[in-house]
């Protein structure tokens, strides 16, 4: 194909239903590294890419040889609204939601579900994704309006989406498990052990969570803060309760396959 012809089958693509946008090299490495559906790759310099990802990421440089496609870099600036110093952009499909819930449900689960409540910024559910995948995490939770797989998020998570689990539900569609919330109200979380198939749910920087899913909650707990200061930013609270988490488990124990 010519280049009007890559660029209009990216524009078919990029609108259909359950489509994602990898923008940047790191997002596309984590998409084709974890199995990621990847349909079209296109690039301002193939040469510089697989460059690298030989340097960053042996691993996916035969898909990106045999997917990326060159394309004038104003051509590029054309299909997205800001193109990464990278140079890359890629379109891939969203995990079925079955797959994802059937992920999510799977029992016994060897790691936590991070549940986020009624989430308002985009940054940091993408932040958060990256932090279940890095923790081996079994899956991300949002309630509320906010997409969990706005393209701003898949970039803040760094295409980490395909290594985790990653949906929106509402309250009562939670997977089972014993739900543990963070709350000002709660115990010391350091007298409390998360075991490997909780719910670990928290609420906005400002509201905190609901009286909905306070009332629902097995156990409130609490990390603890210093007089004055009212909140932790949503990701750090989330990185101290998987930490937490981790911190109970045998060296070396491996989290849920993927």
């Amino acid at each position: 194909m010519n280049d009007d012809q890559w660029v209009r089958t990216w524009r078919v693509g990029a609108q259909e239903p359950g489509t994602v946008l990898l923008d940047g090299f790191h997002a596309l490495k984590h998409a084709l590294r974890f199995g990621g559906d990847v349909r079209q790759v296109l690039t301002a310099d193939r040469a510089a890419l697989l460059a690298l990802a030989a340097e960053l990421a042996e691993d996916v440089g035969p898909a990106l040889d045999r997917l990326a496609v060159e394309l004038p870099e104003a051509q590029l600036r054309e299909l997205v609204p800001r193109l990464h110093p990278t140079g890359v952009i890629a379109l891939a499909a969203r995990p079925t939601a079955a797959a994802n819930l059937a992920a999510l449900a799977h029992r016994p689960r060897t790691a936590p579900v991070v549940l986020l409540e009624n989430p308002r910024n985009l940054g940091n559910v993408g932040a958060v994704i990256r932090l279940a995948a890095g923790f081996g995490a079994t899956g991300v939770v949002t309630t509320g309006v906010l997409d969990p797989w706005h393209p701003t998020v898949v970039r803040g998570s760094a295409g980490l989406h395909f290594a985790t689990a990653v949906e929106r539900l509402e309250l009562p569609e939670l997977p089972a498990g014993p739900l543990y919330v963070l709350d000002p109200e709660g115990a010391d979380i350091r007298t409390t052990a998360f075991p490997d198939d909780a719910l670990l749910a928290f609420g906005t920087e400002r509201h905190g969570v609901s009286d909905e899913l306070k009332a629902r909650a097995d156990h409130l707990v609490a990390v603890p803060m210093q007089p004055g200061v009212s909140s932790f930013n949503l990701a750090t609270s989330v990185a101290m309760g998987l930490f937490h988490w981790m911190s109970g488990r045998p060296p070396g124990r491996p989290g849920p396959p993927r």
